[in-house]
């Protein structure tokens, strides 16, 4: 089995990205962060995941959304230094 330890989207579903979207932003700014249709006029999951399904450069945005407004980096400068090796 391939393991993505560093793809902070690996195991999560579409399903659980729009939901934890909606839950966070709500339907209408995650319309005017991603301008479709699907979010702005009677958005549901339901509608939402079936043409995200489909349409892989909004499904793109919509990931990225994601990751911006859902989920917790760790800091790039995370204090690790490696140590010194001598010969």
């Amino acid at each position: 089995m391939n393991q993505q330890a560093n793809n902070p989207l690996h195991g999560i579903t579409l399903e659980q990205i729009v939901v934890k979207l909606e839950q966070t932003l709500g339907w209408r700014a995650m319309g005017e962060h991603v301008d479709i249709r699907c979010f702005k006029s009677d958005p549901s999951v339901k509608s939402s995941l079936k043409f995200l399904r489909k349409t892989p450069w909004a499904r793109t945005k919509v990931e990225q959304l994601y990751l911006d407004h859902c989920v917790d980096t760790p800091p790039q400068n995370s204090g690790f230094v490696w140590p010194s090796i001598k010969k």
